[in-house]
């Protein structure tokens, strides 16, 4: 729980506070005093009679009654004050910093449930074990540095990691990304980082509140309570980006699938960040680039519906104001790059259209007139480089012309110095335009060293740096393929569930279903399946073929990979051939029958589902036969999907343009393949006993999408 004491303490109290600001006793006083804190402060510590200026009690017995206590002392004698401060001093908040619990024995995890059990009995919050404190506007709870300038509309950070925490803020701080609180919650015994994002979402206030979340997670306690609340602030208006540490290490998997073989729990993370909206970062410096960009002035421009995808309808829940309105799923940034030098703005293009943006060349009376206004030399084609000798003035000109230009929706500066010259006139007018223009315009601001004056008091205006072109390209990729929220209905849509659920209950084993049973549950599902006939007697399945018309494609039946075992015998035309392959089929070793289908050729598309713990299935897409394996191109999502979140996964593969069509040949039926992509997540939602399948190869052209191989596993 989350209240007003852990907030807006009236009084705070340091257990174990000391002198010695160089241990966390001393420095969370220290920051307290320095943070402005204007409530009533104490410290216990029965070695001192006054610390840091402030009169020190000798026994917690001593003390009046408290709001919020923070305890930095050994491990094993934390319970005891948790319960003593409760319950005789009113104590309703505890911030502990003390490690040496859950984390690190089982005797230190009985010692966290004490705890928590006072806690809960006296209806007390509770931060930590194992933390570094709590950073507000209100109280600076922490023992650590840096301390960030903090602002009612900064961004709110939360994680999961102390140390991770403080090495975020230093990236974060030399950027000069401003921040409305802190939150580390250490072990999470009672708040983790699902609890606090539920509090910011009921209680938001658009008025006073931060617009910008970011979150360093080790641990998804609860991957429901996390996609409801981030989902729920993003429609609200803000904007959620976070790293997940940790998730490649899955532990083993056998790999009885190519579904087996290729999802982990890192896939189950991308699904539910890419169904809450979440825009997801693989390091310190991205997450907190992002969280520039999202600071950023938001752009009025038509490019707003990108954030949505050109597939998908707005939903209708959307509220009026984005706060990266030219973001969404490759929504066609169109970006104009001002440099004095030339080498960082061909790396800027570069970076930019590799993540499908657009540096388009400039060209018109105005740019010709544009040129006029330059040093002799200059290029305006974009990047306009107005060369190592333009002036503030230049640079202010070639904004002017840039925020007039309809095809242009935002505006990149690169403006360092070889230490010859000082800048600050340059900054001035950086300073200018951004506060002037409607257009966002993004500081690269490169010397950090030689013109370390000049930057900061840039950064003392209120503004960002993105001192490396290449990281803000690539944050800003992130930001742009990150899909909206995704409506958390399941979609029927002609699913035919009760006999889905007729075919489920019928079953009495566990296991890899039969060849039947498959073709039932896709047919229930409304997924079309290639005519197909199984039998061990090599007279009925050349009957089949001989009704169907050759070509015929023959499976064994019975081994799970049938291309290892050299099960598989494509565009068979005879009878004289199938009965051959018939007959070395039987012969391979678990071989219990042959599948003889309709040959037919298109595209190979790849769908695959696994079923991971609290998260519930993860569905799998992308190009499909040995290339799944080979290529790992899959894109995943979380059941039940919508057909925007299908749509989002086909165009997020690498291969997509493949899909869409090259050197002459069609593409395929995308909507048909985002069609078959819901049904199986609907299947999935009402089936919950498969645990794992594969339809693999779907096979596809412009007109249909069809199943060809599919297996799917049960444990009832």
């Amino acid at each position: 729980m989350i209240n007003r004491q852990l907030l807006e303490p009236e009084s705070i109290v340091v257990i174990g506070g000391s002198n010695n600001v160089h241990k966390p006793g001393g420095a969370v006083v220290r920051n307290l005093m320095s943070g402005g804190y204007t409530g009533m402060l104490r410290v216990v510590n029965p070695k001192e009679d006054e610390v840091q200026g402030i009169k020190a009690f000798h026994d917690a017995k001593e003390l009046p009654p408290t709001d919020l206590a923070i305890l930095v002392v050994a491990a094993r004698f934390c319970p005891q004050y948790v319960e003593y401060l409760a319950a005789e001093k009113n104590v309703r908040a505890f911030i502990i910093i003390s490690a040496g619990f859950s984390e690190e024995t089982h005797e230190g995890a009985l010692l966290e449930q004490q705890i928590l059990d006072s806690c809960e009995r006296y209806g007390c919050a509770l931060i930590g074990p194992n933390c570094i404190g709590l950073l507000t506007r209100h109280h600076h709870s922490v023992f650590t540095k840096p301390i960030p300038q903090l602002n009612p509309k900064g961004v709110d950070f939360i994680s999961g990691s102390g140390a991770t925490a403080v090495f975020i803020l230093e990236s974060a701080v030399t950027k000069g990304l401003q921040f409305n609180s802190v939150w580390s919650v250490g072990n999470g015994k009672q708040i983790g980082i699902e609890t606090v994002l539920e509090y910011m979402d009921e209680h938001f206030d658009p008025e006073h509140d931060s617009m910008v979340k970011l979150l360093y997670i080790e641990n998804i306690a609860d991957p429901d309570k996390l996609l409801y609340h981030a989902t729920s602030l993003i429609r609200k208006g803000c904007r959620i980006a976070a790293i997940k540490a940790g998730s490649s290490a899955a532990g083993s998997r056998a790999a009885s699938s190519h579904t087996g073989a290729i999802a982990s729990s890192d896939s189950a993370v991308e699904a539910l960040f890419r169904k809450a909206g979440i825009v997801r970062c693989f390091s310190r410096e991205e997450l907190t680039t992002v969280g520039c960009i999202f600071t950023l002035k938001p752009n009025p421009s038509p490019t707003e519906v990108g954030l949505y995808g050109s597939s998908a309808e707005m939903p209708a829940n959307k509220t009026n104001q984005s706060p990266l309105p030219w973001g969404g799923e490759g929504g066609g940034l169109s970006v104009a790059i001002i440099t004095h030098a030339g080498g960082p703005g061909v790396m800027l293009t570069d970076a930019l259209s590799k993540g499908g943006m657009q540096v388009p060349p400039l060209n018109g009376p105005a740019i010709e007139e544009l040129k006029t206004k330059l040093l002799p030399g200059s290029s305006v084609a974009n990047p306009i480089d107005i060369l190592a000798t333009g002036t503030a003035e230049h640079l202010g000109i070639a904004i002017d012309y840039c925020e007039q230009m309809d095809d242009i929706d935002a505006i990149m500066v690169i403006f360092g110095t070889p230490g010859l010259v000082k800048i600050f006139e340059v900054y001035e007018v950086l300073d200018k335009k951004i506060r002037e223009c409607s257009k966002p315009i993004f500081p690269i601001l490169p010397s950090v060293s030689t013109a370390g004056p000049e930057v900061q008091e840039f950064l003392k205006r209120g503004h960002v740096n993105f001192s490396d072109e290449v990281t803000l390209a690539t944050a800003l990729t992130q930001i742009m393929k990150t899909p909206a929220p995704a409506d958390q209905n399941v979609v029927i849509n002609g699913v035919d569930v009760p006999k889905i659920r007729r075919i489920i209950d019928s079953l009495q084993v566990s296991g890899w279903v039969s060849p039947a049973v498959v073709h039932d549950l896709l047919a229930a599902a409304g997924i079309p399946t290639v005519p197909e006939f199984v039998s061990c007697e090599k007279d009925e399945v050349i009957a089949f073929a001989e009704k169907c018309g050759y070509p015929v494609v023959a499976k064994v039946v019975g081994p799970v990979h049938k291309s290892d075992v050299g099960g598989v015998a494509l565009n068979i035309r005879s009878k004289e051939v199938l009965s051959a392959e018939f007959d070395r089929m039987m012969q391979i070793p678990d071989a219990t029958a042959v599948m003889a289908q309709k040959m037919i050729r298109g595209t190979e598309l790849f769908i695959g589902a696994k079923y991971e713990e609290r998260f519930g299935h993860v569905v799998l897409c992308g190009l499909g036969g040995i290339f799944v394996e080979v290529l790992k191109d899959v894109s995943s999502g979380l059941a039940p999907l919508s057909y925007e979140e299908a749509f989002s996964m086909i165009r997020s593969l690498r291969g997509y343009k493949i899909l869409q069509g090259t050197r002459g040949q069609k593409g395929i039926n995308e909507r048909r393949y985002a069609e078959i992509i819901v049904r199986l997540s609907t299947l999935l939602r009402f089936a919950t006993e498969i645990k794992e399948m594969d339809i693999n190869p779907l096979l596809a052209d412009d007109r249909d999408v069809i199943a060809v191989d599919a297996r799917i596993l049960v444990e009832k």
